[in-house]
């Protein structure tokens, strides 16, 4: 009988496979590998969105709902959909941490799958167990019920403290672009916007405003806006503004900077959301 010995040219392609296939595989450039403890506790109500609340005061409720980066009832929907996070002060980074987005598993606790889930901050923790590690999630009772093996949910929730893992990764609104929603109290010479599902990054360290359409039709000058709150970024003008508003974001993370031209047009209203035809910084 013959021997079939492969050629060396055979031999050569299947190195060159081994070594390059895990580069070709769309999502092992997001894979986190600095794994690092920290620990995880959980809030509002338990299917539910953290910030969703779970206190029978309307007045507490409203409070609770807009959550300390400024999201309202954004948090339980698409994107978003309750997979979502209070940091304590060392990630809320004084609401600069806004939207910044983590891969969290829990592997030393029977109960969890061991398995990691996505979540965004979207709210602070200021205190309490929050302060208890240097790194603390205050889970929605939604991520923090996705940690649990299957059946054992309600079993992980009554347990409310355990140790997990978390590495930070780029954030992927999958089709969603960056939005702004006009703060409801804003005027032609006060503006403020929520700047919300900023891929990439997720995180700002800076908004500028350029008015009138900017280039040869507008102003070539950018106005750096203030940092008010959470994800709230303002500007108070000596004279009127005058749209259409293009606005640059500066990220915490890689200092990527990120322009939506004109996202902002003529006629914009208080309290309306205007999406931009970007997603936001580069993977």
């Amino acid at each position: 009988m013959a021997l079939h010995i492969p050629s060396l040219f055979s031999i050569f392609c299947v190195v060159i496979l081994l070594v390059f296939l895990p580069i070709l595989q769309p999502n092992s450039c997001v894979a986190p590998v600095d794994w690092q403890p920290a620990g995880a506790t959980w809030y509002g109500s338990r299917n539910g969105a953290g910030s969703d609340g779970d206190l029978p005061l309307p007045f507490f409720q409203s409070l609770l709902e807009s959550g300390a980066c400024g999201y309202g009832d954004l948090v339980g929907k698409p994107p978003f959909s309750s997979m979502v996070t209070a940091g304590n002060p060392n990630l809320f980074l004084s609401g600069n941490g806004c939207g910044a987005c983590y891969q969290v598993k829990c592997t030393k606790n029977s109960l969890c799958s061991g398995e990691p889930v996505n979540v965004t901050i979207t709210d602070e923790c200021p205190g309490g167990p929050c302060l208890a590690e240097k790194i603390h999630f205050d889970l929605s009772g939604s991520a923090f019920g996705s940690l649990a093996l299957s059946g054992k949910t309600d079993q992980l929730l009554s347990a409310g403290v355990i140790i997990v893992e978390y590495a930070r990764v780029k954030c992927n609104y999958n089709g969603y672009t960056i939005a702004f929603h006009v703060d409801s109290a804003s005027s032609g010479y006060y503006f403020a916007v929520v700047v919300e599902y900023e891929g990439g990054d997720g995180d700002l360290s800076g908004v500028d405003l350029q008015q009138g359409g900017g280039g040869v039709r507008g102003s070539p000058e950018w106005l750096s806006m203030q940092h008010s709150w959470g994800a709230i970024w303002k500007i108070n003008s000596g004279s009127q503004l005058k749209p259409p508003f293009s606005l640059r974001l500066t990220t915490l993370r890689s200092h990527a900077t990120i322009i939506a031209d004109d996202v902002i047009p003529v006629g914009w209203q208080p309290g309306m959301t205007y999406r931009s035809l970007v997603t936001g910084s580069a993977p």
